[in-house]
């Protein structure tokens, strides 16, 4: 592992228990098996946990050890590699645990009932939430990954809408292997970056928005459409 001395450039804005360079270091030789399960737990159902921070300094980490420490006779790279495979399987793994909780949940929690938890969880928004699934659904398990607390709740939202699990797996899988090899490849060639270190979270909700930019131009739209031929109806 790092030795202490390098901690406190790597220690950002966060308590020590939930700070990354922290929870590795304290994990000593089993962090990567400590890293899995965090990342398990985050995609499943508890979305505080710092996922895209943990990962960008997983990859860091593997890029800063001493040429004094060896992994048998594996190398930096190949480090990576076997580090991001077992992260992916791990991160998948979760996901899927909260699409069977949406699913689970879904017939208990969307029943009717009166007041405003009734209106909040109705038919009504489990169908909308259906249809949107259906047009975006690969997009939002995709794109949906690189979002704190959305990669948590979509899974489970994915499930509850009635998404079938074989279109759920196969998005869920690409969304988790970008995530995974991507930011920790970000933090294993630009952790040295200040900027980038200090705000992977900022940086990869920044290039999620523009990629949902055309998503969200063609939803609004489509809403004007609706409510012209609406309008075009009540005329006629």
């Amino acid at each position: 592992m790092l030795p202490l001395s390098l901690l406190p450039a790597l220690v950002p804005m966060l308590p020590s228990w939930m700070d990354p360079a922290t929870i590795i270091h304290a994990l000593g030789n089993g962090a990567l098996w400590g890293v899995c399960a965090i990342l398990f737990i985050e995609c499943t159902i508890f979305p505080i946990l710092p996922g895209d921070s943990l990962l960008f300094t997983v990859g860091m980490f593997i890029a800063m050890v001493p040429p004094s420490i060896t992994f048998g006779d594996m190398g930096k790279p190949m480090v990576y590699v076997v580090a991001c495979l077992i992260m992916t399987v791990f991160a998948v793994g979760g996901n899927m645990a909260g699409y069977y909780i949406g699913k689970f949940v879904s017939g208990w929690l969307f029943k009717p009932r009166d007041g405003w938890v009734g209106k909040i969880f109705s038919q009504k928004h489990l169908d909308d939430t259906h249809k949107f699934f259906a047009r975006y659904g690969s997009k939002a398990l995709v794109l949906g990954r690189f979002v704190p607390f959305v990669r948590t709740f979509v899974t489970m939202v994915a499930g509850a809408a009635g998404m079938t699990f074989r279109h759920f797996i196969l998005w869920t899988a690409v969304g988790g292997v970008l995530w995974v090899w991507g930011v920790t490849a970000l933090g294993y060639f630009l952790g040295n970056v200040a900027f980038i270190g200090d705000n992977i979270d900022l940086v990869l909700v920044a290039i999620v928005l523009i990629s949902v930019i055309p998503m969200v131009v063609e939803y609004l739209l489509e809403k004007r459409r609706g409510r012209m031929e609406a309008a075009a109806g009540a005329d006629a």
